[in-house]
């Protein structure tokens, strides 16, 4: 478990770096993004909907807000064409990130984890903990990330990556599209509802499971004592 905790933390500060530049020189802000969307928007859906991908996209490279960018594209699109560029654009972030780090993640860990034998408990960690982290990812912006290339580094076999993906993405997606969708200037409510309801059962939800993790280990180093 340390394994899993050290190389997450990891790769957590490396995106975690990217919002800070990002902070420091002003660039992808969300009044920032909110300002191309309207542009786009004028533009025609078509562009719109390229955009939104294009910025989930880039989600894997540069901490951008997620959830924002799908309550907008809701807001700007409409339910059905919001949710379906915000899946498009949160699919391809995820399974890039997969791939990316089953090609290259290699040589990251054996750089991080010099021991052969910290890498087999990393890959052991991940393969009891890895498919429940990936639901749960959305409880804060980075995890979501972290855990897609945790997944490719571990060599977690694509489809059950895919499928936990698909069932933490896909109501996510929707809800956050919906919300923007019925949202308006003038009533921003469902989309702030969304936006914390969202947030909190996520945060509850990964603190029950550190907690259960938690409690497994102790468990664990009780029947060995």
């Amino acid at each position: 478990m340390k394994s899993l905790i050290k190389v997450t933390l990891v790769i957590a500060v490396i995106f975690a770096s990217t919002f800070i530049f990002a902070k420091v020189f002003g660039v992808l802000s969300l009044e920032q993004i909110q300002s191309w969307l309207e542009q786009a928007h004028q533009a025609s859906d078509s562009v719109l909907v390229v955009v939104v991908i294009i910025l989930l996209f880039a989600d894997l490279f540069v901490a951008i807000p997620t959830l924002s960018i799908c309550i907008l594209a809701g807001y700007f699109l409409g339910f059905g064409l919001g949710a379906f560029a915000a899946l498009i654009g949160v699919m391809l972030a995820g399974t890039s990130g997969y791939w990316i780090s089953r090609l290259y993640g290699e040589r990251f860990l054996n750089r991080l984890l010099k021991q052969q034998q910290q890498r087999e408990q990393l890959k052991v960690s991940f393969t009891k903990h890895g498919f429940v982290m990936i639901l749960l990812s959305r409880a804060t912006p980075i995890l979501p990330e972290v855990s897609a290339c945790l997944a490719g580094m571990t060599c977690m076999p694509f489809l059950r990556f895919k499928l936990a993906w698909c069932l933490v993405s896909l109501p996510y997606v929707l809800i956050a599209a919906y919300s923007g969708s019925i949202s308006s200037v003038n009533d921003p409510k469902p989309a702030i509802i969304a936006a914390l309801g969202l947030s909190a059962v996520f945060a509850i939800c990964w603190t029950i499971f550190k907690r259960k993790v938690r409690r497994d280990k102790m468990q664990k180093v009780r029947r060995v004592t």
